[in-house]
């Protein structure tokens, strides 16, 4: 008998009592509702924030963050300790933990798979593969691995198959376990940057990905707690325990001061992960049933109270009576997230670097009521944003003020004057200096969310005499335009998924066009300042730059930046240990359902 199969037959026996107790008692299910619908569950393939929320509880990074640590905490979760590296930050070596294994697949031809280092390197060979264009290559092309664009390169300029099988200085396993990474440039934020985001890059097997094909998306096999049990797409998603699961049980280091920390650590430690037996996932995109399918009973958590509801649920930011009658759990956090409308920059009506290009930008941005966003649309679930970068990061400054909030509707009208943009048919509706037709074309998505949001804004430029249209569509069709350059305007938001602000830069950083650029925003002094920013630790000069940055964007207007949100959640009495993540979307497994208290 092999070691493999010593290790295997070991943790079944093992295993063979805890599943006959798993028989006996009722299975824990935790049930939940997306308000946007899934792109897929391919890590090289997604991007959206609803995709990388499912896609963190099959697959595993190397590292982790403490569930409960604030301030935040790295910790090994694949890997075998923390990582070792080189003085200038170039050099990175980390070890995997032996005796890991994938879920099981029909790949795999009935053989455990334990996971090796050269499964991270493949994950990470995928983003570079042309075939695939990932919309997360310029996050990895960013980190610049030694020899990895150049791969990629050679692939386009060949137009032949990405090599996979080609040695990649950047990427090299030493041995079965131990992996290097060596960088052109030194990142000091390399640990947090690609090693702990279990959402896309996590390890995966090359024979699983070979053996579906172009059906990838539709088959994620990991490491991690949850295997894929059902998908109806845009429907229901139903992820099941991995029965294959190594030992791993709660734990954490809240601080001696933190309460609520305190109090999950003290329900749940010693606790084997994952916790429940299974999630299903519903998709309903109206605020009202979302909402109504929490308070029924039918969903065990509400994450986002959607605003038309927040008033009666939470007056005031405090739990309605009646609600705290039955034992709901109340939870409010000023989210690390900002949302966003921005113009095409190579759009010939909105784009463009020229004065009166920048002028009917700022008009528009000007005519925007945040402070009647925030209170009517948002129910007052929000603080105005003055940049693109978020609460809780490095760079954020919440002393920092901008044109961005101001609402000016008289100086929107002087400036759209001066540019050349008047009523000359006496219709009502500007035309361009030209005298050309204005009509912008804003796409949105069906749902009443949406349109909220979109009276709002209209109002107030109908109010200077800029034509707006609304054009709808699903998000993930608007997301696969957007990133084309197809659309005119489009609104999103942008949750941050590490601590450090530059992340959300990569908005407006020229070689992202097309990618988290959405605005395929052009500036060589910021996009110099970004390349800067990247190889430096953190320091009051790196600040400077920020805060650089911050008014280039707002001098040419690529995006009107909106709110910061604050997400209120939800719980029925029967979840245990629900605690925000900050930087990473994975806490499904590290939940409690009371049964006992769940109505029949």
């Amino acid at each position: 008998m092999d070691r493999r199969s010593f290790i295997a037959l070991s943790a079944a026996t093992l295993a063979a009592p805890e599943l006959a107790h798993a028989a006996e008692a009722p299975l824990k299910v935790f049930r939940y509702a997306f308000p946007t619908a899934e792109s897929g569950f391919d890590p090289a393939q997604i991007t959206d924030l609803y995709s990388r929320t499912l896609t963190p509880h099959i697959f595993e990074a190397l590292y982790c963050y403490d569930h409960l640590a604030r301030p935040l905490k790295i910790k090994p979760l694949v890997a075998a300790g923390m990582p070792e590296h080189s003085e200038d930050f170039r050099v990175w070596t980390v070890k995997v933990r032996p005796g890991i294994f994938f879920a099981d697949d029909p790949a795999f031809k009935g053989k455990p798979r334990e996971v090796v280092a050269q499964d991270f390197i493949y994950a990470l060979k995928r983003f570079a593969d042309p075939a695939l264009k990932s919309p997360g290559w310029s996050s990895i092309e960013q980190v610049q691995y030694l020899g990895l664009a150049e791969a990629r390169q050679r692939a386009i300029d060949g137009k032949k198959p990405f090599d996979y099988d080609a040695n990649i200085e950047g990427l090299r396993a030493l041995d079965r376990y131990t992996l290097q990474f060596k960088l052109a440039e030194p990142d000091p934020r390399f640990v947090y940057n690609q090693l702990s985001a279990s959402d896309l890059y996590g390890a995966v097997a090359r024979e699983v990905v070979e053996h579906y094909g172009a059906q990838i998306a539709e088959h994620p096999v990991g490491t991690g707690p949850f295997v894929l049990k059902q998908w109806r797409r845009s429907s229901f998603i139903a992820l099941e325990r991995n029965p294959n699961y190594r030992v791993r049980t709660f734990d954490g280091e809240p601080a001696p001061d933190d309460v609520e920390g305190q109090a999950i650590l003290a329900k749940l430690k010693g606790k084997r992960i994952p916790i429940v037996d299974r999630v299903e996932v519903s998709i309903i995109e109206e605020e009202q049933p979302y909402w109504l399918s929490f308070l029924n009973g039918t969903q065990d958590f509400c994450e986002r109270v959607p605003a038309a509801f927040i008033e009666t649920a939470a007056p005031n930011g405090k739990l309605a009576p009646n609600l705290a009658k039955r034992g709901i759990q109340l939870y409010r956090t000023l989210a690390s997230d900002t949302t966003m409308s921005y113009f095409n920059m190579e759009d010939p009506v909105v784009g463009g670097y020229t004065p009166e290009k920048v002028a009917l930008r700022r008009a528009m941005g000007l005519a925007v009521d945040l402070d009647r966003e925030i209170r009517s649309a948002r129910r007052g679930q929000a603080i105005p944003a003055q940049s693109m970068v978020s609460p809780n990061l490095f760079g954020y400054d919440d002393t920092y003020r901008s044109v961005n909030s101001e609402f000016n509707l008289g100086k929107a009208r002087a400036l759209l004057d001066m540019y050349g943009y008047v009523d000359r048919d006496g219709d009502g509706w500007r035309e361009l200096p030209d005298g050309a037709p204005l009509e912008i074309i804003m796409s949105t998505q069906p749902d009443q969310r949406s349109r909220q949001l979109n009276e709002v804004w209209k109002k107030g430029w109908d109010a200077i005499g800029i034509k707006v249209t609304y054009r709808p569509a699903k998000w993930p069709e608007n997301m696969k335009s957007a990133r084309a350059g197809k659309l005119q305007m489009w609104s999103v938001g942008s949750l941050a998924d590490v601590p450090d602000g530059q992340t959300t830069l990569s908005r407006v950083y020229g070689p992202q066009k097309g990618q988290q650029n959405l605005a395929r925003f052009q500036n060589a002094e910021l996009d110099e300042l970004y390349k800067k920013m990247l190889t430096m630790p953190d320091s009051p000069q790196r600040l400077e730059m920020f805060d650089r940055i911050k008014r280039i964007v707002n001098a040419y207007m690529p995006y009107k930046y909106h709110a910061h949100r604050i997400f209120t959640d939800m719980a029925q009495p029967w979840l245990i240990g629900y605690r925000r993540p900050l930087f990473w979307q994975e806490f499904w497994h590290m939940l409690d359902i009371d049964e006992s208290k769940r109505p029949r």
